[in-house]
């Protein structure tokens, strides 16, 4: 029997893809190990996250003192989830008895224009994390490609492992936030310039539709340009910058949209993809970083960010997505996204390690 610990500091941030991504992972882990009643996981969380694993699952509450003293925790700790590549790895370095299984999801700071200085130091945290670690997985093809050409992983073993979908909420007969009076596209995802939602505001001129975007406001002037070029073209008022929204009003809106896009410059997955299969909409993603492999067949993709460019991709993948049926096909994709089959790849690994 071996215990596995899973670092879940980052569920601190609740509107954060990685809140998600350790809720779920933990969550499919515990349950397929509770099936099992053999070996178990624990949680390392936030005080306000104790019971995000439900009142049976032994949450160990992190505390200021565990940095400078002891770490009882890791007494009977055999593996030690770390599941960021900016993150940490509490494990002391002498300890060479608790194995390491490090989570990357991305090396993004080679696909955003940051000065060298920055993208610098964002790989060297990584490199030094994989220094520390017994074993990596990446969460793409994509990702692992870049992390075997930009980093040195030292004949470590290197997984894929695809996250799975989130669950996404029974949308509501009404969103209680903002209701669109117009057929609308919809975009989601931290509003900042790498997700590089100012490319589809020229879609809305000459259209009838709106475009909603849902998301933290991560930075406030590019959220002020994304609304000054709004202004310039007329189309203000078919603009709506949500901030975060509910899960139901978020299943809303990909249930009612008429197309789904993610014109992101850089991706370690893409988690709104995956979410948008359930309901069979249309999905127009940017065919850079990891989008392609996640979106495969059922997407139709920007290769530049040209206005003309994008409004013939737009419409002619929504007169293809009409004509040939593309929905079903569409939720079959999203099911292959499944968290109880990815927890499962996920022990393999914790079990390679012991």
């Amino acid at each position: 029997m071996y215990r596995i610990i899973l670092d879940c500091d980052l569920m601190r941030y609740k509107d954060s893809g990685l809140y998600h991504y350790c809720l779920n992972l933990g969550t499919h882990v515990k349950n397929a190990l509770n099936k099992e009643q053999g070996d178990c996981i624990s949680f390392y969380v936030p005080s306000s996250e104790r019971e995000a694993f439900g009142p049976d699952a032994g949450s160990i509450i992190e505390r200021k003192w565990h940095q400078k003293f002891l770490k009882p925790f890791l007494w009977d700790c055999d593996i030690w989830h770390a599941p960021f590549q900016s993150g940490r790895i509490v494990v002391p370095k002498k300890n060479a008895r608790v194995k390491v299984l490090l989570t990357i999801h991305d090396l993004n700071c080679l696909h955003e224009d940051k000065p060298g200085k920055e993208r610098q130091e964002s790989l060297q945290k990584t490199q030094g994390l994989i220094d520390r670690s017994d074993s990596i997985v990446c969460i793409s093809q994509h990702c692992k490609k870049d992390v075997l050409t930009h980093l040195d992983v030292k004949n470590k073993p290197v997984h894929v492992i695809h996250n799975g979908t989130h669950h996404v909420t029974e949308p509501p007969l009404r969103p209680v936030g903002y209701m669109p009076v117009r057929p609308f596209i919809f975009t989601m995802g931290y509003v900042n310039r790498k997700k590089n939602f100012h490319t589809l505001v020229p879609l809305l001129k000459d259209t009838a539709f709106d475009l909603v975007i849902a998301g933290k406001l991560d930075e406030p002037d590019y959220v002020n340009k994304i609304k000054m070029q709004a202004g310039k073209l007329g189309v203000l008022e078919r603009l709506h910058i949500l901030g975060p929204v509910s899960e139901e009003d978020k299943a809303w809106y990909f249930k009612n949209c008429l197309a789904f896009m993610l014109p992101s410059l850089a991706e370690g997955f893409g988690a709104p993809v995956v979410e948008a299969m359930k309901f069979g909409k249309p999905m127009f993603l940017s065919n850079l970083t990891s989008l392609p492999e996640i979106g495969g067949d059922v997407a139709f993709y920007f290769n530049s960010f040209e206005p003309d460019h994008m409004q013939h991709i737009f419409w002619e993948g929504i007169n293809e997505y009409q004509k040939n049926g593309l929905a079903g096909r569409i939720i079959k994709r999203g099911n292959e996204f499944d968290w109880e089959e990815k927890a499962r790849e996920y022990l393999e690994v914790y079990r390679s390690l012991v």
